[in-house]
């Protein structure tokens, strides 16, 4: 693969990335919900109790962003912070019955935009491409994890259930 090539596959990924994170926003407009509250639900419906930090590292972002974002969530009802028991200071966050019905109602959007963008592709294809991305993620794991001069989270290699490369329908979440 030449250089070049190198190059195409970077911005290929990143500007793929991007038209999925548009089209999916469009879909929820209507909702109230942005992308980057939706990133916020996901992460809390897969990680009861997240605290707010742990929010922000998982949607690599800065603590004060993801506390807006938070905030934004309660006050239209969709979570709740709760005490840590062991420590006050620490807020752990939970999706509420509202929040776990909005997640709910907008997933099926979310696995139709994929569902959408792969369609061009056969179910073969899909598997494979899926596959092939999965390795590269592993493989940019083990850098950033290796890497001296960065901070590796373990929050950033956790395998969600995206990463599923048996469902290629959900290999892709906006």
């Amino acid at each position: 693969m030449s250089d070049r090539d190198h190059l195409q596959f970077g911005w290929l990924t990143a500007d793929t990335a991007r038209l999925l994170r548009t089209v999916f926003a469009r879909r929820v407009r209507d909702v109230g919900l942005t992308r980057a509250q939706w990133l916020a639900l996901t992460r809390i419906n897969r990680r009861p109790g997240v605290s707010q930090s742990e929010v922000a590292e998982m949607m690599e972002i800065e603590k004060a962003p993801a506390g807006r974002i938070v905030d934004r969530l309660e006050e239209k009802g969709w979570v709740e912070r709760r005490a840590e028991p062991s420590d006050r200071r620490v807020k752990r966050i939970y999706l509420t019955e509202q929040g776990a019905r909005i997640h709910a109602a907008i997933t099926p959007l979310a696995d139709a935009t994929v569902r959408d963008a792969l369609a061009g592709l056969t179910m073969a294809e899909q598997a494979r491409l899926v596959a092939l991305m999965g390795k590269v993620k592993t493989q940019l794991t083990t850098l950033a994890a290796s890497d001296p001069r960065g901070e590796f989270s373990d929050l950033d290699s956790i395998v969600d259930a995206d990463d599923d490369v048996a469902t290629p329908a959900r290999a892709v979440r906006p």
